[in-house]
C-alpha cells in the first residue's frame, strides 16, 4: 500500500502527474492507496492541499482499490474535519497519527483516537511513528482502542517485531496489522502481519507488490529473494 507522494510543479501540487502516478500504482498491483500520508507531505500541506489531492485520489481511483486518506493531526478537532472530509468524498478509511508535539501520555491517546472514531462512522487505522511525532502508543492503548468498532488497525512503523505478537495477543480478532517500515516489512508479516503502508513503493511498486504477493502466499524464499534487490534502495 503505498504512501503516495504529493508532486508540486511551480508551488502547486501538479494534480496530471499525481493522476499518473495513481494510475501507476494501480498498475503495478498495489492493494490499496494512502494520499496525504507523512510521505505526501501531509503535515506541510495546506487544508485546502489536503482535500483536493484526497478528492482526487478517490475521483482518479474510481473503486479499482480502497483509499485510505490520511488525516492525522496533533490537533483533535482538525483531525475529526478531515476525517468527516474523506468519508464525504469517497474515501473507504482514514489514517490517523499520533498527536505530534503535543506528546500526549497514554490516556491523551486514547482519548484523542476515541474522539475521532465516536465522531465519525468510519474505518479508522491508528498510524504509530514514534520517530517522527515523538509519542508512542503502547499495546495495551492499542488493545483498548481495537475495540471501538470504528477502529480497525494499525500501521506500525517502530520497527518493533515483538508489538506484532503483543498486538495479536491483546487486540479484538479481525483488527489489521500493518507495517509501517519497509526494511523490517517482511519479518512483520512473517510475525503475523497483513501488509504494509510503503515509502518504497513510490520508486519500485511492482517489486513492492510482487514482495507482499508472495508473502501472503507464504512463499517466504521469494519474498526474501525479491527483498534483496530492493533492500539498499
Amino acid at each position: 500500500i503505498p504512501a503516495l507522494i504529493t508532486p508540486f510543479r511551480d508551488n502547486k501540487v501538479d494534480f496530471e502527474a499525481f493522476d499518473s502516478l495513481v494510475e501507476r500504482q494501480i498498475q503495478a498491483g498495489s492493494g490499496a492507496l494512502v494520499p496525504c500520508g507523512t510521505t505526501g507531505e501531509s503535515a506541510t500541506l495546506s487544508h485546502d492541499e489536503h482535500r483536493e489531492v484526497v478528492e482526487r485520489c478517490v475521483h482518479v481511483t474510481r473503486g479499482r482499490v480502497p483509499i485510505i486518506a490520511g488525516c492525522g493531526s496533533n490537533s483533535t478537532e482538525e483531525a475529526i474535519g478531515l476525517v468527516k472530509f474523506a468519508k464525504k468524498v469517497g474515501a473507504d478509511a482514514a489514517l490517523t497519527v499520533c498527536p505530534y508535539y503535543n506528546r500526549p501520555d497514554q490516556n491523551g491517546l486514547f482519548a484523542h483516537f476515541s474522539a475521532i472514531a465516536d465522531a465519525v462512522e468510519m474505518p479508522l487505522v491508528l498510524y504509530n511513528v514514534p520517530s517522527r511525532t515523538s509519542s508512542d502508543i503502547l499495546p495495551e492503548t492499542v488493545a483498548k482502542l481495537s475495540r471501538h468498532p470504528n477502529i480497525i488497525g494499525i500501521k506500525d512503523a517502530t520497527g518493533d517485531m515483538a508489538r506484532v505478537t503483543q498486538h495479536l495477543d491483546l487486540c479484538e480478532g479481525g483488527f489489521n496489522l500493518l507495517s509501517g517500515d519497509d526494511p523490517s516489512a517482511v519479518g512483520f508479516i512473517a510475525m503475523g502481519g497483513q501488509g504494509c503502508i510503503s515509502v518504497t513503493a513510490n520508486v519500485a511498486p511492482e517489486k513492492m507488490a510482487a514482495i507482499h504477493k508472495a508473502c501472503a502466499e507464504g512463499d517466504f524464499a521469494a519474498a526474501r529473494q525479491i527483498e534483496s534487490e530492493v533492500y539498499q534502495l
